[in-house]
């Protein structure tokens, strides 16, 4: 079941039990215990959902393990967003950005805002570089960026792309994935392996 699917189930579960509670003296026991459960359940709900809401529920979600992103051991963890792709936190350039991690993106692109923020030195390819979107087909700039930061991965001089086609997403693209010792997606986790955990080249 989805995280939609849920959100209405517990909306249906909320006003049973409480006719339930009123109708039925014996039941009113269970229906305030599942009104409770529903309540808890929707609290659950909406802390997984927290970048839609407050960021400082991102502490709450943590410690309750609700996190998106996490590492476990030698790898990190991430938990498919409610649109179905995977998103990671990232550090670039000293600044933090969510990015879509997409394994048909040949190379990684940043938005002109990203590139800016980071202060990458964004310079014109030798030769023009083309780019094929579902948008269609657009030029874009190169840069490298010193140090990119996922969990306990440190990828190094990683180049991108950079073009205001991008609008404000930023995508991990192959050249990033190709670095690691491996990447696979069991269930609805994507799974991270570096060769060295902290760091590689």
């Amino acid at each position: 079941m989805g995280i939609n699917g849920l959100f209405y189930l517990l909306l249906l579960i909320l006003p049973i039990a409480a006719l339930l509670s009123r109708r039925v003296p014996l039941l009113r026991l269970i229906g305030q215990l599942a009104i409770w459960a529903a309540i808890f359940g929707l609290g659950l709900l909406l802390l997984g959902q927290r970048e839609r809401f407050d960021p400082y529920l991102q502490r709450a979600a943590t410690w309750l393990k609700l996190d998106d992103q996490s590492v476990v051991g030698k790898e990190v963890r991430i938990r498919m967003a409610a649109d179905g792709h995977f998103w990671a936190k990232v550090t670039i350039g000293g600044v933090q950005r969510r990015m879509l991690i997409d394994s048909g993106a040949t190379v990684t692109a940043v938005s002109t805002d990203t590139a800016a923020d980071a202060g990458l030195k964004v310079s014109e390819p030798a030769f023009p570089m083309m780019l094929r979107t579902a948008n269609g087909t657009i030029s874009a700039q190169v840069a490298t960026v010193d140090e990119l930061g996922l969990g306990d991965i440190v990828a190094r001089k990683l180049s991108v792309v950079v073009s205001p086609a991008f609008g404000d997403t930023d995508v991990l693209g192959m050249n990033f994935l190709s670095r690691l010792k491996s990447w696979r997606v069991e269930g609805s986790t994507l799974i991270l392996t570096p060769h060295h955990p902290r760091s590689f080249t």
